[in-house]
């Protein structure tokens, strides 16, 4: 399926709009919009100017209201060289006609680009049926609205009102012919996503009595670097979002005690329903896995929300409530702001030393945590034995008769 954005001739120009309401303050909508910026970088684009509006609620016919648009417009004609404006939150189909018609450029939304980034990062048969899957989804209740100022042109009986077929207007059925095509060819990538699922399932049946640990988290937190110092495997990573888009399962073996890792998709704030809908075999390896590797960026200001995005998702899609090690990631890039001694105000989480945060959140996870750097090595070897420890103690609870299996690898 066709990409929705991005062409590799040459680098388009970008503006970013999000807004402030009562809901998001503007710190938040800053994060946001830095993060929009990346996916947008990752995407191809080249980000020139944001733009924020204070507003309750999204306007439901221009998102930002007609002064915020007109201010865009003028931008937009100054600088004549913007190729598309993308927008933080989904759009309907009636934002996008209203302001595409008034900003004459390309419009999109957070969810089409990253199903963009999808497209672009779909390398196997499994994930590229996933991600045109999800942009049907996507496309469907647009398509829809799209031919809407055509649904009355076949105009008296026509079946706006219930008439007869024969009367149907040019656009009626265009919209028709339209839906039937993408309703048929949705159905055939369902029918596909099926065969696979059913595929990888007995695939995972034949793993054995191996226990399973599934890496988690944020996009582009480290997952697929520590899967490589891990299973000393050569997983592709990369400082770039949904790097990762195939489950990778490798086998790895710590104090000859060997056990099943799989890398999976990261996860981000707004990730489109459609898409956590269509990787469902792919993320049905978190679902089973018997324990899961919380991978957190301790450098990221926002990490504290990164981690219930992900604790959400993972409820969404079935896999809470697992026996869980919290990894903190990137402890050689983390900051903070030292209090000068006469500021008497409450101290915040950007005023705290790592061994502060540390010592928080060991107490706060009943120790089941620790903090690395990946990239630098660091606390690899600490990692190694506790998550050792929790393989060997599953083990144990699901199979209590087989412990001479680990007294035979610790006595190799």
């Amino acid at each position: 399926m066709k990409e929705f954005i991005i062409s590799d001739a040459e680098t388009e120009k970008a503006i970013l709009v999000g807004l402030i309401t009562h809901t998001q303050n503007e710190r938040k909508t800053k994060e946001y919009l830095d993060e929009l910026a990346f996916l947008a970088e990752t995407a191809g684009a080249e980000v020139v100017k944001q733009f924020v509006q204070k507003i309750d609620q999204p306007h439901t016919v221009t998102y930002v209201g007609k002064g915020k648009l007109q201010e865009i417009k003028e931008y937009i004609h100054e600088r004549e060289d913007i190729g598309m404006v993308i927008f933080d939150d989904e759009l309907s189909a009636k934002q996008i006609r209203n302001i595409e018609a008034e900003l004459k450029t390309k419009i999109l939304d957070r969810t089409s680009l990253i199903l963009d980034i999808f497209a672009m990062r779909a390398q196997t048969a499994n994930a590229k049926t996933q991600v045109e899957l999800a942009q049907y989804k996507y496309m469907l209740p647009r398509l829809t609205r799209l031919w809407t100022h055509l649904e009355r042109q076949g105009g008296g009986s026509g079946s706006a009102r219930g008439g007869s077929v024969g009367l149907r207007g040019p656009g009626e059925t265009q919209l028709e012919m339209d839906r039937r095509i993408i309703l048929s060819r949705m159905a055939l990538l369902k029918q596909r996503l099926a065969e696979i699922d059913k595929q990888k399932s007995t695939q995972r049946k034949n793993r054995g009595r191996l226990i399973r640990v599934a890496l988690v988290g944020y996009t582009n937190v480290g997952k697929s670097t520590l899967m490589n110092l891990l299973s000393k495997s050569e997983v592709f990573a990369e400082n770039k979002l949904f790097a990762t888009l195939d489950t990778t399962v490798r086998k790895v073996i710590i104090e000859n005690l060997p056990f099943l890792l799989s890398d999976t998709v990261g996860f981000i704030r707004k990730l489109p329903t459609d898409l956590v809908d269509s990787f469902k075999s792919t993320l049905d390896e978190v679902r089973e896995a018997d324990l899961l590797l919380h991978v957190v960026d301790i450098s990221h200001p926002g990490f504290e929300e990164q981690i219930q995005v992900v604790e959400k998702t993972l409820a969404d899609i079935g896999g809470a409530g697992k026996p869980t090690i919290i990894i903190f990631n990137k402890i050689d890039a983390y900051s903070y702001v030292k209090k000068d001694e006469d500021d008497l105000t409450p101290a915040t989480k950007e005023n705290l030393t790592l061994e502060e945060l540390m010592r928080t959140w060991m107490a706060k996870m009943n120790d089941n945590c620790i903090f690395i750097s990946a990239k630098e090595k660091i606390n690899i070897e600490e990692l190694k034995l506790k998550v050792y420890a929790k393989v060997k103690e599953l083990h144990v609870q699901r199979f209590p008769y087989n412990d001479f299996l680990y007294q035979n690898y610790e006595e190799e």
